[in-house]
């Protein structure tokens, strides 16, 4: 594999010979002639009998309709993004589900992320539990995540994972069904080799990292991390828990899926910092800070997998793909403004901890940071705290003179 070419993104990291990806994607592997595991996994995705797949999803699906009797028939995962949106389409239209639909918010919903969920909620007529951490708890474990797993995200990568299972467990509903399969687009797994099925400790193994337990300290307690908290193994069992990605049952196509969304039902995208399309998280205002974090310890961010992905599926060169990785990746977000606000981190502090991050392999390399040349198209604060902004200290409409 030639790692030295000059329009690479990192000089000095090795590179998937088909694609964008690099070596340090989690859990990738390249074959002896340097084609990733993604790249390997959309080949083997072009020869699988969808048709006997989508047997086996109706087969699943109509047998949680008969085992939950007046229940619901299932847990709905949900944040109003992209997938979830389509997840609801497709188990309320086409396989006529009542769902429960469970949402973890993270706190962080953009004025787009917050209209999407809504817009989900209506169209598909959702009953729906959603938890929201406190404005300070989040705060708090946002700067504490930076130094123990190397970004802001902690609460959110355990949180979609615990809230769900709690519910799960409590109303007694044992399926619960999310989207895209890990042997996606991911690098960790195959369609023919799936490393990791989804369990009760499914999202600690692939995000969270640590337990809630172990974020407890002087400042985080352990009343505060109980929300976080997963329920027991016999808890599961007695439920008889057990989930699904429909990416595992239907052909994933995230394009096709989410112009179908966006035109049919009104989805919205939006800019997304650190990326060159404008679906990928777009309900949350900290994703390019997420992402930024990713590039900084690993040398590569979103749009090395979106132009991964575009790579896969001949929309552009990989020569393309690079330029547009160099373009996006290597901003500074506007999102690092609003973390340093909530967090007290100087700048200085934020290089310094996610530098103890860096991986191994690009300890030595130079991480090129440009900054932006523009304000991003939408505010970088939570649409709540906008709203409240915007009310706040307002005149009662009543007294308002009508002319």
């Amino acid at each position: 594999m030639n790692s030295t070419k000059s329009n690479q993104p990192i000089q000095g990291l090795t590179y998937c010979i088909r694609c964008c990806t690099p070596e340090t994607q989690e859990g990738v592997t390249f074959d002896e002639i340097g084609i990733c595991t993604a790249c390997r996994s959309s080949e083997e995705k072009m020869h699988i009998d969808w048709s006997e797949r989508e047997k086996e999803l109706r087969r699943i699906l109509d047998e949680a309709k008969v085992k939950s009797g007046t229940n619901y028939d299932c847990i709905l995962p949900i944040s109003g993004g992209k997938d979830s949106f389509f997840q609801a389409h497709v188990l309320v239209n086409v396989y006529k589900m009542k769902p429960l639909a469970v949402t973890f918010s993270h706190n962080w919903f953009s004025e787009t992320g917050f209209y999407n969920l809504q817009l989900c909620l209506e169209v598909f007529n959702l009953d729906h539990l959603q938890f929201t951490p406190a404005r300070g708890l989040v705060n708090k474990l946002a700067k504490k995540s930076l130094g123990v797993i190397g970004d802001s995200c902690w609460h959110c990568h355990s949180g979609v994972g615990a809230f769900p299972l709690q519910v799960a467990t409590k109303f007694k509903i044992p399926l619960l069904i999310w989207g895209e399969s890990i042997a996606e687009n991911d690098g960790r797994a195959s369609y023919q080799c799936q490393a990791m099925k989804f369990d009760r400790d499914y999202f600690n193994k692939v995000s969270a990292k640590l337990t809630a337990e172990e974020m407890v300290d002087s400042n985080i307690s352990e009343k505060d991390i109980h929300p976080f908290k997963l329920p027991s193994y016999h808890e599961i069992d007695e439920t008889g828990v057990w989930g699904i990605h429909l990416g595992d049952y239907v052909f994933w196509d995230e394009e096709r899926q989410t112009e179908f969304i966006r035109d049919t039902y009104g989805w919205r995208e939006t800019e997304m910092e650190g990326a060159y399309k404008g679906y990928k998280s777009a309900e949350c205002i900290m994703a390019g800070m997420h992402d930024f974090t990713c590039y900084l310890k690993r040398g590569f961010g979103r749009a090395t997998w979106q132009a991964s992905v575009d790579v896969r599926s001949g929309l552009i060169s990989r020569k393309e793909g690079f330029e547009l990785v160099k373009k996006h990746d290597q901003e500074r977000p506007g999102a690092l403004d609003y973390y340093m606000s909530i967090t007290g981190f100087s700048e200085e502090e934020f290089y310094k901890f996610i530098n103890e991050k860096k991986l191994d392999e690009i300890s030595d390399l130079e991480i090129p940071i440009r900054q932006r040349d523009h304000v991003n198209a939408e505010k970088i604060v939570p649409f709540v705290q906008q709203i409240i902004e915007k009310h706040k200290w307002q005149p009662d409409p009543r007294t308002i003179t009508k002319k």
